[in-house]
């Protein structure tokens, strides 16, 4: 009996401590998971307006045109995008801004 029990307890341990750890760690990861999501959305929006002003010659007036020509896709209900456009032949400040989850 004590044999099954000392064979059993190692793998009872790991079965207890295992999620432990993995809901641990995923607490750690998530910001970091989600300035890299912000990073990539300005990235994106950035790379979009360029490519508008290549082959267009003029940055476009709004992010709505990149969503509609361009594919620039964007989840509105984690961040916003602040974009303010200077001028068609000007480089648009873009600044991603991210939205309060309400935690």
């Amino acid at each position: 009996m004590r044999r099954h029990l000392a064979r059993a307890l190692p793998a009872l341990v790991l079965l207890i401590c295992l999620p432990l750890a993995l809901a641990a760690f995923s607490r750690l990861l998530g910001p970091r998971v989600d300035e890299e999501a912000l990073a990539l959305t300005e990235e994106a929006v950035r790379r979009a307006a360029v490519q508008c002003y290549a082959l267009e010659g003029a940055y476009p007036a709004g992010v709505d045109h990149l969503k509609e020509y361009y594919g620039v896709a964007v989840d509105e209900s984690r961040c916003r995008i602040d974009y303010v456009y200077i001028g068609s032949n000007l480089m648009p400040d873009i600044t991603v801004v991210p939205l309060g989850d309400g935690s």
